[in-house]
Order: structure tokens, then sequence, then C-alpha cells
């Protein structure tokens, strides 16, 4: 449990500059790539600049705290939505493939980035305890999406599985955002998050397949003479449609299916 300190515990005098010295030396360490240049401003650190010390001290061990505290409300909503009654699903949690992801996932906490990301976090990690509709590369796939992207891309991706197949400009419009020039800061933003959500393999155009799951290549469309547009497509087009992978179909399966709470606990100061 993570030990808060209040600000008048804080020491004073020289002891608060060693103390600070110290604190730091251990970041230095944590981060290689900065450890030199932390090393030398705590060495370089006098008596004098001990309030400045102990503020920067009490904000890094808040955030910690903080990040503790995250950490201990989504294991403790992980366990209260996993059956460990069930012999399968109780062999899978203590089994080190199933410890390799808890590693990572909390090796790579965000700390505080947002809710949203918590609780995606939270549903990942108790589903893969629960089911098994892809292997444990996937779910670390599946961890690194939810590190790298926002929020709004994970409601796009909601709007698409909730709609069965959108235009660009029908996820638009679900995200309940008014119309904007094509040439507007957040027509360039909706153009990469389409982008990054195509590229990343998570949406794409509807294709067809034959028999054995092969897709079948579209047939070249060529315009008319005079047909032609000279405008581009727009950022908000209504054609195409654009529909989820299979894994971005598993990613909302795992990381935005809430498995309902099988316990309830409730957290102490202790």
């Amino acid at each position: 449990m993570a030990t808060e300190i209040e600000a008048g515990e804080f020491p004073e005098g020289s002891k608060a500059a060693k103390a600070g010295r110290h604190a730091l030396n251990i970041v230095s360490g944590a981060i290689p790539f900065a450890g030199g240049l932390l090393a030398a401003a705590a060495a370089a650190w006098s008596e004098k600049e001990q309030d400045r010390i102990n503020a920067f001290i009490k904000h890094w061990l808040e955030m910690l705290s903080d990040e503790a505290k995250e950490k201990e409300q989504t294991i403790l909503e992980i366990m209260s939505r996993v059956d460990m009654s069930d012999e399968e699903t109780a062999a899978r949690v203590e089994s080190p493939a199933y410890q390799s992801l808890l590693k990572k996932s909390f090796r790579d906490w965000a700390g505080a980035e947002s809710e949203e990301k918590r609780i995606l976090l939270r549903n990942l990690l108790a589903n893969a305890a629960s089911i098994k509709l892809c292997n444990d590369d996937v779910i670390r796939l599946f961890l690194e999406w939810i590190k790298a992207y926002s929020e709004l891309h994970f409601a796009v991706i909601g709007k698409v599985y909730n709609g069965g197949g959108l235009t660009r400009g029908q996820i638009w419009s679900s995200l309940g955002k008014d119309r904007v020039r094509e040439d507007s800061a957040d027509a360039d933003l909706f153009k990469l998050l389409i982008r990054d959500l195509n590229t990343g393999g998570i949406i794409r155009q509807p294709r067809q397949t034959d028999g054995y799951g092969n897709y079948i290549k579209k047939a070249p469309q060529r315009s008319q003479p005079g047909q032609t547009s000279r405008q581009m497509v727009s950022a908000f087009d209504e054609r195409e449609l654009y529909e989820l992978t299979a894994l971005g179909d598993q990613f909302v399966h795992y990381a935005m299916t809430d498995l309902p709470p099988k316990l309830t606990f409730h957290q102490t100061s202790d």
C-alpha cells in the first residue's frame, strides 16, 4: 500500500536537501538516459534550495501514490470479475503467461492518463482470464493499442462496431460533431484518426471473400469522360463504408466489454 506523506511531514534544514538529493539520485538510476543530468543536478543542490526540493519530492510522491491507488483499484476490480471457483480460470490466472500480461500492463501503466483507459485495461485483463477468443500475443497487441490510441479512437471503434459498417460522414455525425470545412484542423485530425485505425489493422473497407475466405480483388472502376471531379475525396465521405477487422472485433469483445462483478468489495484507507 502506498504511503501518503503530508506537506508538514517533510524534513527541514540540511536533512531536506539530503533527502531531495537522495531521491533524485534514485530517479536518475531509474531513467538511464537522464541519469547523468539528474545526478549532476542532485550534486549541485544546496540547502537554500530545500523548499523547491521539498515541493518537487512532494508532488512526485503524490503522483506515485495516485498511481498505486489506481493499480490497486484496477486489480481489485479485475479479481471481482474473475470466477476463481472455476478450475480452468484459476489455473489461467496463476499461469506464467497471464502473470506476464499483468506485469506488462502495470509496467506500462499510464498513470492517471484517463479513467476510460483504465477501464479498457481492466476489461481486457478480466476477459483475458476468462475467455479464449485469441492468444496472448494478440492480448499484448491490444495492450499496445490502449497505450497508443486516444479516447476518440476508441469512440470511433465503438461507433463502427455498433453501426455494423459506417461511412466516414456517418461516423463523424454519430460522434455528435458539426460539419466543418475540409481544410480545417478538425478535418485533418479526423482523417489522421481514420488513417491510424486503418493502417493499424482495426478498421477497413468491406471486402468480398470466396468460399475459402480469400479476399477477392475489386474490379477497377473507370470513369466516363467528363464525369471526373476536380475535388479530392472528402474527409467526411458518404460513399465508402468502414467495418471492423477480425482483430478490431476481438478488441471490442475483450477491452470494450465489461464482465459483471461476481464479488463486491470496499476499499479501506488502511
